[in-house]
């Protein structure tokens, strides 16, 4: 390649790092908003890759871990983590399959929410971890429609403000 072929950089960006900033703060400002625990939340691109990662003071140090898991089950198999959990309920030998091809990698309860544009592709995934996890899926859902777009799930659990850890 020579010096003034600038061609990688027409690589097309689905979630750039602003928009992913925006989901983040956005999901944060939500949990605030309702009286959450500390978050941590993970913004994952369409490829799994971190975009971005914040974590509130307070947050144990477990919870990036857990967020990153809860978003890369849910844009690994296509659906939000709380649906993982609901079909995958009675199928723990399932489960352990996902979790080895995974790497570990996967945490099926609420709180991983897919990240689509208006033609419903998925675009990435947002995770978070800090408080119950239907309480973490509102502020994921929250974060992702202030930047525009739209979750999967699209609504949160109905009783999420009564969720006990």
């Amino acid at each position: 390649m020579s010096g003034g072929d600038h061609s990688l950089r027409h690589l097309a960006v689905e979630l750039t790092l602003a928009v992913a900033e925006h989901i983040a703060d956005a999901t944060l400002a939500a949990g605030r908003h309702a009286g959450l625990l500390p978050l941590t939340v993970v913004v994952l691109d369409g490829g799994g890759h971190v975009v971005v990662q914040k974590r509130e003071d307070g947050s144990g140090i477990l919870r990036a871990g857990i967020a990153h898991g809860k978003a890369y089950g849910a844009l690994g198999m296509g659906i939000g983590s709380r649906v993982i959990r609901d079909r995958l309920r009675d199928r723990p030998a399932f489960q352990s399959a996902i979790a080895a091809a995974s790497d570990g990698r996967f945490i099926p309860v609420p709180g991983g929410v897919l990240i689509c544009r208006a033609d419903c592709a998925v675009i990435g995934a947002v995770g978070v971890s800090g408080d119950a996890s239907d309480r973490d899926e509102y502020a994921a859902i929250a974060g992702v429609r202030a930047a525009g777009l739209l979750p999967h799930p699209e609504t949160p659990a109905e009783n999420w403000r009564d969720a006990g850890l």
